[in-house]
């Protein structure tokens, strides 16, 4: 085994090595010899180790950090490498090749965990599901009910696509260097259909709504929808963004789209 590049902070590493999390998250992913599984971030390639132990069909590795991309390359003969960043990465495309939807499973970088994610839901029909190591409290917001304070554009613009399980909970102390958070692992499993149909309006709508998320929907959303138009979509506009269901956002921005006819 090569040397350990040191981590670097511009691109947010901190390597898992904890021997029970790593055992724990494949547990979790279950592959199967059908799986076609792409690991996001491989690192040091601890957690890869055992993916490519485990039953899959292919797999794949997305690495950005050229000098570890060697290091697995050097550590993991043969292995389908692909050093890329995964935010300009075609998921779509590699799904093509395998023939196959992907199952994902990643670290995530702190700093790149939210535009990854809608990067990946850019690419949704290609994969089936994404295992995920992110930061708790980014868990909590991607689990969160209406109503709490965890509850933000983050948790609306994933609900149409997938559904989300917590699953359980890494201290700093299992990665190197230790993060100053703890972590979390999140399942989330694409649906076979979006929840409902979705607005082209949508992004925009959740986005006003949460950049302002203390104030009222009618005053959130004034330079977006009227007052009348959240009323007809049988919404409280007296209601803050945090109260109010991700279909019923929807709705409130298909009231927008007879622009585009």
């Amino acid at each position: 085994m090569g040397a350990f590049p040191r981590a670097r902070k511009r691109f947010g590493q901190h390597f898992l090595h904890d021997p029970v999390a790593l055992e724990n998250i494949v547990d979790a992913i279950a592959p199967s010899s059908a799986d076609h599984v792409v690991e996001i971030g491989p690192g040091r390639g601890a957690l890869t180790r055992l993916l490519i132990e485990a039953p899959h069909a292919t797999f794949d590795a997305i690495e950005i950090d050229r000098d570890l991309a060697a290091l697995l390359r050097t550590d993991n003969p043969g292995i389908a490498l692909h050093e890329a960043d995964a935010l300009e990465f075609d998921f779509a495309s590699l799904a093509a090749t395998r023939a196959g939807k992907l199952r994902i499973v990643g670290n995530l970088p702190y700093n790149v965990s939210t535009p990854l994610l809608f990067h990946l839901l850019s690419n949704a029909s290609a994969i089936e599901d994404m295992h995920f190591m992110l930061q708790r409290e980014v868990v909590d917001r991607i689990v969160a009910p209406p109503g709490g304070e965890a509850y933000g554009r983050l948790t609306v613009m994933l609900a149409p696509w997938v559904r989300a399980e917590r699953l359980f909970e890494i201290g700093p102390g299992a990665f190197h260097p230790p993060p100053k958070v703890w972590s979390a692992v999140v399942r989330l499993t694409v649906l076979p259909q979006p929840a409902f149909a979705i607005s082209p309006h949508f992004s925009a709508v959740v986005s006003a709504a949460f950049s302002h998320r203390r104030k009222t929907l009618r005053n959130a959303l004034k330079d977006v929808v009227t007052r009348e138009q959240i009323e007809a979509c049988g919404v409280d506009p007296g209601i803050r963004p945090e109260m109010l269901a991700p279909h019923s956002f929807n709705a409130l921005a298909q009231t927008l789209d007879t622009q585009l006819r």
